[in-house]
């Protein structure tokens, strides 16, 4: 309590005996000694209540002189004339003392449990904030910035760097400019050591400038937290806090180093899958057209006299078919290296959809077959900006799909029109179609749904379709249609030839 308050609180005591006793005065001697005197312990109860023990035992003295002055007789003499009441006297001032004591230690109390139950509910909140934290600068600024609140003093952490064993943690905003030196940076390390707290107010070098705390766990230590006292005493209930906050500190560093190893494991689960994927892919793509042009080329170079022109024929359309096949997987795997390395770059030009369509038709025709292929187009539907090879690839491997997953004399539907500022082109099928599940996953890098998984194919298709979609701007989904087959659609948007400004590729 500051100089001012307590010279208040005297006052403030002073006042309430002398008010009192004028009270008892001017109602003259109606009470009897015994109750006015009990009416004294009144302003001691007071006092000890909401000033504390020195002015609860003042109020007793200052009573018991009021009530020896003006009510003991003689009246308005120190003196008395029944030896008696100085028995009294020391039996009023001892009840007075136990009871200022009594009431000094249940305020104590009571503020003490409300600094306990402050610091429950920081370290309550402190947890919630902590949960959310995923590095490690950002939980040190909240230790830093929740100590220099609550315990009003400078914070330095020590952490453990692989290769460079224990250094001290001065990069992130917000930490402490403590300027610690080689012996209390040694005192770190014998904290780091020995897992003991140590410095000011502990039992190991008490009389370094500040306390040393270990950031462990049961079975890891990750640091040391050290708080910078300048030379003054720790509150009593500051170290559980500080304690505490340390071993939150360090669940918290353990959890986000669990993180991060499942991170790591999941990545490294995730490569080993792609790799398993993309040579399992690969190896079978590659195997049946090369297969199929060894034995074809091998048939025409052994059987030179036994077949017909019309069987070579035949067998130099199997090879190209299965050259093609290749170039399709090759030209795949190129595309999505480029897409997943950002390599790819647009050659923006104005692209008219009747050329694309056009030309995309006329590159599927050798997979088409049996199949039939229907082309609608709306008149007047203005201008693409983009890269037409990589478009024309899009629609390529999309209508690729449709004719695999399709039965022979089934239709396949081309359909392109304005809507809502952007060109829409629908592909529809009548093939077998995917399950509501996989309309998403489709997109991702070589996946394949489950009753797809005998027709070949890597899964690279629609990937490239959605990287080279996504750069354009523009969007791409699947929905299965309402009777059979699938139906993908590509959103683009459209450019006014009249408004248009020229583009340089």
């Amino acid at each position: 309590m500051s100089y001012r308050k307590t010279a208040g609180a005297y006052a403030c005591v002073t006042l309430l005996v002398a008010s009192l006793t004028f009270l008892l005065w001017m109602l003259g001697f109606s009470f009897d000694l015994v109750n006015i005197a009990l009416i004294y312990l009144l302003p001691v109860l007071l006092s000890a209540v909401y000033a504390g023990k020195g002015p609860s035992l003042y109020a007793a003295a200052l009573s018991v002189l009021a009530f020896d002055v003006f009510f003991v007789p003689p009246v308005l003499s120190v003196t008395v004339e029944d030896l008696r009441y100085l028995i009294s006297f020391v039996i009023f001032l001892a009840v007075a003392g136990l009871t200022a004591s009594l009431a000094d230690r249940l305020k104590q109390q009571l503020q003490y449990a409300k600094r306990r139950e402050a610091q429950t509910a920081l370290l309550l909140a402190l947890s919630k904030e902590m949960g959310q934290l995923t590095e490690i600068p950002s939980l040190l600024a909240s230790l830093s910035a929740q100590i220099a609140r609550h315990v009003e003093c400078e914070t330095a952490f020590y952490l453990v760097h692989e290769g460079r064993g224990l250094e001290r943690v001065v990069q992130a905003p917000g930490f402490s400019r403590w300027e610690v030196t080689e012996k209390e940076a040694v005192l770190a390390e014998w904290v780091f050591t020995h897992r003991t707290t140590a410095g000011r107010g502990a039992e190991t070098l008490p009389e370094a400038s500040g306390l040393f705390l270990p950031i462990s766990s049961e079975d890891s230590i990750f640091g040391v937290m050290a708080v910078n006292l300048k030379g003054k005493k720790l509150a009593e209930d500051a170290r559980p806090l500080l304690e505490a906050l340390a071993g939150l500190a360090a669940n918290t560093m353990a959890r986000i180093r669990l993180s991060e190893e499942a991170k790591l494991a999941q990545l490294t689960a995730e490569s080993e899958k792609l790799r398993n994927a993309i040579l399992d892919s690969v190896s079978h793509e590659l195997r049946t057209p090369l297969a199929t042009i060894t034995g074809s080329v091998t048939a025409l170079i052994e059987g030179e006299r036994i077949f017909s022109s019309s069987d070579r024929l035949e067998l130099l359309s199997t090879v190209e078919e299965g050259a093609r096949r290749m170039n399709r997987l090759v030209s795949n795997l190129l595309g999505m290296v480029q897409l997943e390395s950002g390599m790819l770059q647009l050659r923006q030009s104005w692209c008219d959809i009747e050329d694309i369509v056009g030309v995309v038709q006329h590159q599927v025709k050798e997979l088409q077959r049996n199949r039939m292929l229907h082309i609608r187009l709306q008149p007047d539907l203005g201008w693409l900006r983009g890269d037409q090879g990589l478009l024309e690839l899009v629609l390529v491997n999309i209508l690729s799909n449709s004719f695999k997953y399709s039965h022979d004399y089934s239709l396949v539907t081309v359909d392109v029109r304005l809507e809502q500022g952007c060109m829409n082109i629908r592909i529809a099928d009548e093939g077998i179609g995917v399950d509501k599940s996989d309309q998403e996953r489709i997109f991702d890098k070589f996946y394949r749904a489950k009753h797809s998984q005998n027709v070949p194919g890597t899964g690279l298709g629609l990937a490239i379709c959605k990287g080279i979609i996504d750069l354009h701007g523009g969007s791409i989904k699947a929905e299965t249609n309402d009777q059979q087959g699938l139906t993908v659609t590509v959103r683009l948007p459209v450019h006014d030839r009249c408004t248009a400004v020229p583009l340089v590729p």
